[in-house]
């Protein structure tokens, strides 16, 4: 019997670094473009990637892929009813409302300001940065497409 697909959270840092087909980590953005996970974010967030990819690549390239990504029909927009304000950035609180509001499994960033998180027992967050995300990935596709 199939699992349901991976519900994850994607920190802005990582989505930058997945983005180019060049880099090692695009595979991040095929699996989301394939469907095989699901991703859930809010306006917040996704204004977040707009202003930065916008910044790093250009104002076109951001707004083609956030546009992409709107049509996704394993993306998911997250309402916020509650804010934990559990970390000391307080930009990244967004993730983390955004990852209980939508019951996610996963916050993948390269960011050390989610450490904070670690070992909190309520609420559990799991963070892992986007290599160790990959073998959990690996693992869960081996186990639902072999």
């Amino acid at each position: 019997m199939d699992q349901m697909p991976i519900k994850t959270i994607i920190d802005t840092n990582v989505l930058v670094s997945s983005l180019s087909s060049r880099s090692s980590y695009h595979w991040l953005i095929k699996i989301i473009l394939n469907g095989n996970i699901d991703l859930h974010l809010n306006d917040e967030i996704l204004l977040e990637y707009e202003e930065i990819l916008s910044v790093k690549y250009s104002p076109g390239v951001a707004l083609k892929f956030i546009v992409a990504l709107k049509e996704l029909p394993n993306v998911y927009f997250t309402q916020i009813y509650y804010h934990w304000n559990l970390m000391k950035d307080q930009d990244d609180n967004k993730f983390v409302d955004c990852y209980i509001a939508s019951g996610s499994q996963f916050i993948i960033t390269h960011d050390k300001g989610f450490n904070t998180l670690i070992g909190l027992q309520f609420p559990k967050v799991n963070v892992v940065k986007i290599d160790d995300f990959k073998k959990i990935y690996d693992d869960w596709a081996n186990s639902n497409f072999s």
